[in-house]
């Protein structure tokens, strides 16, 4: 079985692959690993659009699902693929847009998942040229995105810039998803975000930094990592989750490891989605283990929020 489907990827890689320009061999290992992952389970967009109405009809005729049991890693780093698809599967697929900040290749991303099987359009926006150089060309040779492919940025995100990145892209109101993972300033950019009004947040979450409402200053020029204290940036969980409220969503899950949070907007799926106390980032064993770089980091200056 593994032998025919070795060259059913073949096949299908080959015609592809010819039109990627020698020598980028990164590119295509990215291609294959991520192409044959989507071939060997050839029915894998079907089954998330059954398990999305699976949802949606469940929730109609009274049934309760918990978020915690939803999750599964596609294209996602961790399980935020499923965790996104059952909130969407909650509050319902409006827009099929997307920004996601800090995207890196727009591939291992929390929204390569609805680019490719659910027919979202996005923008993916990274500082780094070569994620940007490798997600357009994945985009524009995969079969579910080449006609209308995402559009990617290459941008060192600031909360002066923001906005004008998004609104010079066409992206402005509501959308349905919007990811912020910079290892930085998340924090700051969802502050200053304007342009657009996402109804789901997904934002990395710095847990490490404890239980007090706590950011790192704004530094326009911060650059992940910090030679000198790698594990000072970003945001604890609580600052996260009073940002949020300021904005008017509330907590509804996180990634297993409590880091990579989810904000649903006020009044959307509040019956099935409802508000999880910020207790709930900091159940996972890594987050016990890490807790001792805090008196580390809390040696530097914070702001409290």
């Amino acid at each position: 079985m593994k032998k025919f489907l070795k060259i059913l990827i073949l096949k299908l890689l080959g015609p592809m692959i010819k039109h990627i320009k020698d020598g980028n061999e990164e590119l295509k290992s990215i291609l294959i690993e991520k192409l044959d992952r989507d071939t060997r389970s050839c029915t894998n967009g079907i089954l998330q659009i059954h398990l999305y109405n699976f949802y949606r009809s469940g929730i109609k005729n009274g049934s309760n699902f918990n978020i915690n049991e939803t999750g599964f890693r596609n294209f996602s780093q961790f399980e935020e693929d499923g965790l996104i698809l059952y909130v969407l599967a909650v509050i319902g697929i409006k827009h099929r847009t997307f920004v996601d900040i800090g995207s890196a290749n727009g591939v291992n991303s929390n929204c390569a998942n609805l680019a490719i099987n659910f027919g979202f359009h996005g923008l993916f926006i990274d500082g780094n040229k070569e994620n940007i150089q490798q997600g357009r060309a994945f985009y524009a040779h995969h079969p579910d995105t080449s006609l209308f492919p995402p559009i990617f940025v290459n941008s060192f995100v600031q909360k002066e810039n923001i906005n004008q990145i998004i609104e010079e892209n066409d992206f402005k109101e509501e959308i349905d998803v919007l990811s912020i993972d910079i290892d930085g300033n998340d924090y700051w950019i969802w502050e200053a975000l304007e342009i657009i009004r996402p109804r789901v947040v997904i934002i990395e979450t710095h847990i490490e930094l404890g239980e007090d409402s706590i950011v790192v200053p704004y530094d326009k020029n911060h650059s992940y990592p910090n030679e000198d204290n790698p594990d000072y940036f970003g945001a604890s969980g609580p600052a996260m989750c009073n940002l949020a409220k300021t904005k008017g969503y509330r907590l509804v899950g996180c990634n297993r490891y409590g880091f990579n949070t989810i904000f649903v907007r006020e009044k959307e799926g509040e019956k099935e989605l409802p508000e999880i106390p910020v207790e709930s980032l900091f159940k996972h064993p890594r987050y016990t283990n890490r807790k001792k770089l805090e008196n580390m980091v809390l040696s530097e200056e914070f702001i409290n929020v």
